[in-house]
């Protein structure tokens, strides 16, 4: 049956230069099932690619830190032995297929990495016909499916768990305000859908360009809809580096108060106490991995290699994790997709993590909030998933 989809797979691959990126990915998830990965002996090293950009200018310290998180997962392994052979891809996806075919000739039967989607998107492509899959740092879903799982943090994901706990609190017409961006849109897109699941809905999108007058005109559209009671949670998609701090701070002052409308923040907002004194932030809901087990991962990972990890670093050290405990319990399918999508998932640097079989993945999330400027946990992280599938 593979062989039957080779041609369009070659025809895929010819287009990879040409086509933008949504469009690869459309064609690689039409005409490929997901790679049942080469047979594995769990009683022999086990070859793992790990593609970094090393040569990128831009990311050789991340690379570094992707590297050895990997070696510092691949040393604590039980009944598993990893030969991590590592290739760069320059932070380019032509270097990035390169690589990843590289690695498969010299016998590498699963690739961690590449970082970034482009690349990523490329390399799984270049060996999707050899069966072999690609667990990505990327969280850019739409490079994901067929032979290409993403191991990085997705909006998805957060928005499922914050939805869904707003909505038990009784929290779920919700307004959203988001920075009219690439990333923004995608957030708002993710508020959507887990709206959708968790019977919860969306009553107002807004967006704002990165300047105090649009987004107070956007805080202004919102302010009748939670006035009229319309809406009781407010959604905030952007970051610390964006608007965030203004948004945290314009909408109480326009008539947002956290005691009229439930704030719900989408990315992290633990990383920055400073901003912990904004009227926005007391009370508001938002979520971050297990303190507990990342914690432990900064702590060993400071104690090997004498400085802190990359903030992305832990995914590296999953991809091992994951890999390592298939191969430990003598799986021979240990990098089929069957065996990496397993329902109770895998421990790893931030806790409890699973992949699914749309190349997505689920990471266990505590709800915290701010209270005197101090994070308190709501809802822990779960420590597991139970064996529950897809």
């Amino acid at each position: 049956m593979i062989a039957r989809f080779v041609p369009a797979r070659k025809a895929c691959r010819r287009v990879v230069a040409a086509l933008a990126l949504t469009a690869l990915a459309a064609c690689d998830a039409a005409v490929l099932p997901s790679a049942s990965g080469p047979r594995v002996d769990p009683g022999a090293p086990v070859p793992v690619a790990l593609l970094v950009p090393q040569s990128d200018a831009n990311a050789g310290a991340i690379a570094r830190s992707l590297e050895n998180a990997a070696r510092l997962a691949a040393a604590d392994l039980d009944g598993a032995e990893i030969d991590l052979r590592v290739y760069d891809t320059a932070g380019n996806p032509q270097t990035a297929a390169a690589a990843a075919q590289r690695a498969v000739d010299e016998g590498a039967g699963i690739i961690l990495g590449p970082l970034y989607a482009e690349a990523a998107n490329a390399a799984a492509v270049t060996v999707a016909d050899e069966g072999v899959n690609v667990l990505s740092f990327s969280n850019n879903t739409q490079v994901a499916g067929g032979n290409l799982f993403l191991l990085g943090a997705t909006f998805e994901n957060t928005a499922n768990r914050l939805v869904s706990y707003s909505a038990d609190q009784g929290v779920d017409d919700l307004a959203v305000l988001f920075n009219n961006n690439v990333a923004g849109q995608i957030g708002r897109n993710a508020i959507q859908g887990a709206a959708a699941r968790n019977g919860a809905r969306v009553v107002a999108t807004e967006g704002y360009q990165l300047n105090a007058e649009s987004l107070s005109g956007a805080i202004g559209r919102i302010r009748p809809l939670v006035d009229s009671g319309q809406a009781d949670g407010l959604f905030l998609t952007d970051t610390w580096e964006g608007g965030l701090s203004v948004a945290l701070q314009l909408g109480p002052e326009q008539g947002l108060s956290p005691s009229e409308v439930q704030y719900v923040g989408l990315t992290r907002w633990d990383t920055r106490p400073d901003g912990f004194n904004l009227p926005g932030v007391e009370g508001a809901f938002f979520a971050l991995p297990s303190r507990s087990a990342s914690q432990a991962f900064q702590s060993r990972y400071q104690a090997a290699y004498g400085s802190a990890p990359h903030p992305l670093a832990g995914l590296a050290f999953d991809g091992i994790a994951a890999v390592g405990a298939l191969v430990g319990r003598g799986r021979s399918d240990a990098f089929s997709a069957r065996a990496l999508t397993q329902g109770s998932g895998f421990q790893g640097a931030s806790g409890v993590f699973r992949l699914r079989s749309d190349g997505t993945n689920e990471r266990g999330l505590a709800v915290a909030t701010v209270r005197n400027q101090q994070v308190v946990i709501l809802d822990p992280a779960p420590s597991g998933f139970g064996g529950a599938g897809f």
